[in-house]
C-alpha cells in the first residue's frame, strides 16, 4: 500500500556532503523542467485522493526553493485527508524561518546532522556551519515542529566514533535521533561496502553506553527500528539499515522528483514522467490511470546486495530523500 509521497522541490543544495555531492555543483535541471507550485499542488491533490496520507518535502535543500512557505500553505489545505506534512532539511535556514514554516501549516521536520564535531562536520558536508545547524534545531523546537527527527548518515572512518555521542545528544535535547547506513547514492560513485557501519554495530555502540529497549510498536512500513532508553531518559533512537537489513517488503513510499519524474524506489534505474502527462493536458482521470500504472511497476526490492547492482544514474540530490 502506497501511503507516503516524497516530493523533491529542488535539486539545488548549499551543502556538498561527500556521500551525495562531493564534486561541486550538480548539473541543475533547467527551470522550465521544474514543476511549478501549482503543478505540485494539483498532482499532490490527486495523490491524496488515491490514498496518500503523508507528504514529505525534500531536495536538494528544499528551503532553497523560493517562497517554500507558499507550497506548504497550498498542501496544508489537503488536510484532514492528508494526515502528515513534513520537511527534510539540512537546517541552515531554520534559525530565520522555522516559525514561518509552522505558521504556513508544516507539521514536523527532519534535520540532517552528520557530526557534532566542527572539523568532521566541515569535512563531511563541505561547509563550516555546525553552530548554525544546531541553532536550527533549537529554532524548530521553539516553533513547535514536533516531533523533531535528526538524521545522521554513519560512515566508517568519518563519524562512526560519534554514535554514542549522538545518543547523548538525543537524550539532552529530547529529539528522535535516526542513524542511517551509508548507501550508494553519491555523485562520485565511490561508495564501498567497507564504509558501511551496520545497523547492528550502531545498536551495539549505543547499547553499551545507554542501554536500549525496543519500542513496543508495530514497525509496519516504518524505515527505522525504534528504541527508547532503558532509564526512561528523553529522546528516542531509530536505526535505518537498508543495506544490511532491507525492509523493502513493507515499503509504502513513492517519490516525485523536482522535474516531475515518478520514482518507484530510491534505487530505481527508470523514471516515469508525470510532468509530461500533466503538461500534455491529460484529464484528471488520465493522470490517475498513469499514476496507478506506474505504481504497479514498483520494484519488489532494491538490489544493493546483488553482484550486478548498478546505482541509479541520478544522485540523492536529484531523487529526494
Amino acid at each position: 500500500m502506497i501511503r507516503d509521497l516524497r516530493v523533491s522541490l529542488t535539486d539545488r543544495c548549499n551543502f556538498r556532503c561527500f556521500y551525495c555531492l562531493p564534486h561541486g555543483e550538480p548539473p541543475i535541471a533547467p527551470k522550465e523542467q521544474m514543476l511549478s507550485y501549482e503543478e505540485i499542488e494539483y498532482v499532490c491533490d490527486i495523490f491524496v485522493e488515491l490514498g496518500i496520507e503523508k507528504i514529505r518535502l525534500t531536495g536538494g535543500e528544499p528551503m532553497m526553493r523560493r517562497d517554500i512557505e507558499t507550497i506548504i500553505e497550498k498542501l496544508a489545505r489537503l488536510k484532514p485527508r492528508l494526515h502528515d506534512l513534513a520537511l527534510t532539511t539540512n537546517g541552515y535556514f531554520l534559525p530565520d524561518r522555522a516559525e514561518g514554516l509552522k505558521a504556513a501549516g508544516l507539521d514536523r521536520i527532519t534535520i540532517s546532522l552528520d557530526s557534532l564535531k566542527r572539523d568532521v562536520f566541515r569535512q563531511m558536508t563541505g561547509v563550516d556551519v555546525l553552530d548554525r545547524v544546531l541553532e536550527g534545531i533549537s529554532s524548530a523546537k521553539r516553533a513547535g515542529l514536533y516531533p523533531i527527527k535528526v538524521n545522521a548518515v554513519i560512515v566508517r572512518g568519518h563519524n562512526d566514533n560519534e554514535v554514542a555521542d549522538f545518543a547523548a545528544f538525543a537524550r539532552e535535547h529530547d529529539v528522535k535521533m535516526r542513524f542511517i547506513e551509508f548507501m550508494p547514492l553519491d555523485s562520485g560513485h565511490e561508495w564501498s561496502r567497507d564504509d558501511v557501519v551496520s545497523g547492528r554495530e550502531i545498536f551495539q555502540q549505543i547499547d553499551e553506553r545507554f542501554p536500549l529497549i525496543p519500542l513496543d510498536v508495530r514497525r509496519g512500513s516504518e524505515t527505522s527500528a525504534r528504541y527508547r532508553f532503558a532509564d526512561n531518559a528523553p529522546g528516542e533512537i531509530g536505526i535505518i539499515a537498508p543495506v544490511t537489513q532491507p525492509f523493502c517488503g513493507a515499503c509504502s513510499r513513492i517519490r516525485l522528483t523536482a522535474d516531475g519524474q515518478i520514482r518507484t524506489c530510491l534505487f530505481s534505474t527508470v523514471e516515469h514522467s508525470l510532468r509530461d502527462v500533466v503538461r500534455n493536458n491529460a484529464s484528471r482521470v488520465e493522470i490517475i490511470e498513469f499514476i496507478e500504472s506506474v505504481v504497479m511497476k514498483k520494484e519488489p526490492r532494491h538490489f544493493i546486495n546483488d553482484p550486478d547492482f548498478h546505482p541509479p544514474s541520478r544522485t540523492m540530490s536529484f531523487i529526494g530523500g
